[in-house]
């Protein structure tokens, strides 16, 4: 029999930044993209080019920079929207416009109010200006899980008629059931068959995220969207390497599937998402968990030792996690050692920003007994998504005792100049934000701020993750990375600003949050 191949639509850059905390600048996007591409991503969907210039900036871009992968960009149904996705889209090898606009009942009159058949209208209007652009045309029925199976059928037929290729129907809320999805897959693939492919689209509100898309390829759907790590709005998006891995592990159930994906570069793409976003999946994430291949009970533990498939369904180098080579380089590797493992993290980087990171990763060396792949992977995506360095930390003093006021003294470069001032503060890291403001000329409102260690031992990188908002703009991110958790802090906070003035003259009113 022959087998299909499962389209899969990545909106990890798209639904997936808008996880709370998780929004990227151009440079991660561009990063992830490429990442995403050689994880095999059928298509990505960049962004939603109308919603900002940065975000139109950040298309057209990584339209520039993939090849194998199909770029796609969300629009409205709104002509402006859909112009813009097309422009940003212009320069990719492959290009395709998803547009939608919701047809359930409910959106219908107390969202869009429209009648149905303004619905309809609007739709394949929507649809025939996207092909003006591109001939690969996504349509999307926002809210399909509750809405009228007969009226989609209404509004596949005109889509369709005017040029769309794919009919996207996506549980918006998450409140279906697989058999309930199942159903509906399986009507609307029979009814348009031969005229163009289902796919979907499920949100994880219920948990049910990843059985639901394994159900509709089932029934019929040839298109899976999803994000890795499961990220995007409220509880997340159904995650990619759960759908990927289960048809593969499950291949006698699911043996007339496939996907284009490589695997082995699961691992990997994870670990630079989680990096990039500050997000790390939970410990027992399935897959890409710190836990996910870790047995503690000793009754497990003496079974795998004595054949591993007795509790491991697959192997961590399935998905790219080399356990055996954890412990990497030291201060007596080479720049070429150092090029050679980033490759096999995944990363690659231009000249420039490779020696930058060669350079920092020998700083770290004479300082680090052990160096782990997760502290390279930190400390060249650290350098990877630096915004134009407006401002820089030059060095840091605390002053801080059980009597006393916390208070810290910063020296800052900008430009040729150094400029030294001292602040105090309610703890010692709002002291440090402080003197930072009152150097830059900056105040900025601290809206989150996280701490990891990057691996193990009293010598652990501190990662620390910000968000922070200057002028009352939108919050922007800022990565600090040392073995210092509080010279950390200044560069998260520094990298935070130096982002929002590299933005600054982008900024506009963003449309509101689409949520298919």
């Amino acid at each position: 029999m022959q087998t299909n191949t499962i389209k899969i639509f990545d909106t990890t850059l798209r639904d997936g930044e808008q996880s709370p905390g998780a929004s990227m600048n151009t440079e991660e996007k561009i990063q992830i993209a490429a990442q995403l591409e050689k994880l095999g991503v059928d298509i990505i969907e960049a962004g939603f080019a109308a919603a900002s210039p940065g975000d139109f900036d950040a298309i057209d871009k990584i339209a520039q920079r993939v090849s194998n992968s199909t770029v796609c960009s969300l629009a409205r149904a709104i002509e402006s929207d859909i112009k813009a996705a097309g422009e940003a889209i212009a320069k990719a090898k492959m290009q395709r416009i998803h547009t939608f606009i919701a047809t359930s009942p409910i959106h219908m009159e107390y969202k869009l109010k429209m009648k149905p058949e303004e619905v309809i209208k609007r739709a394949a209007g929507a649809v025939a200006y996207a092909r003006t652009f591109v001939d690969d045309v996504e349509f999307s029925c926002e809210d399909a899980g509750r809405s009228d199976i007969g009226f989609m059928k209404e509004i596949a037929d005109a889509v369709i008629e005017a040029g769309a290729t794919t009919i996207n129907l996506p549980d918006t809320v998450g409140f279906r059931l697989p058999f309930e999805i199942g159903v509906m897959v399986k009507e609307m693939s029979d009814y348009v068959e031969g005229r163009a492919i289902i796919s979907v689209h499920n949100h994880n509100d219920l948990g049910l995220g990843v059985a639901n898309s394994l159900e509709a390829i089932m029934q019929g759907a040839r298109q899976v969207e999803c994000t890795i790590n499961g990220l995007g709005e409220r509880a997340g998006n159904a995650a990619l390497e759960e759908i990927v891995m289960a048809l593969k592990v499950r291949s006698d159930v699911f043996k007339d599937f496939d996907t284009r994906i490589n695997t082995k570069e699961i691992y990997p793409t994870s670990r630079l998402i989680a990096t990039i976003t500050g997000i790390e999946p939970q410990p027992n994430k399935a897959i890409v968990g710190k836990n996910a291949f870790a047995h503690e009970s000793g009754i497990h533990q003496d079974g795998v030792l004595k054949h591993k498939e007795t509790y491991e369904i697959m192997k961590p180098e399935d998905i790219g996690l080399d356990q055996s080579d954890t412990l990497v380089l030291g201060k007596h590797s080479g720049r070429a050692a150092f090029k050679d493992k980033l490759a096999k993290l995944g990363f690659t980087l231009e000249e420039d920003a490779l020696n930058r990171a060669f350079e920092r990763f020998k700083i770290l060396a004479d300082r680090k007994k052990e160096i782990y792949d997760d502290d390279i992977r930190a400390l060249v995506t650290n350098e990877m998504t630096k915004a134009e360095q407006v401002f820089e930390i030059v060095s840091l003093q605390l002053m801080d005792c059980s009597e006393g006021v916390p208070s810290a003294a910063v020296k800052i470069k900008k430009g040729n100049d150094e400029i030294i001032d001292a602040s105090i503060g309610g703890g010692t890291i709002d002291a440090v934000f402080k003197a930072i403001d009152r150097i830059t000329g900056f105040t900025g409102r601290l809206d989150e701020y996280r701490v990891k260690s990057v691996s193990e031992g009293k010598d652990a990188l501190a990662n620390v993750t910000v968000k922070v908002s200057f002028n009352d703009e939108p919050a922007v991110i800022g990565h600090g990375l040392h073995l210092d958790t509080m010279l950390a802090s200044a560069r998260a906070y520094i990298g935070a600003l130096n982002s929002y003035l590299s933005m600054a003259g982008k900024l506009k009113e963003r449309p509101k949050k689409v949520i298919l």
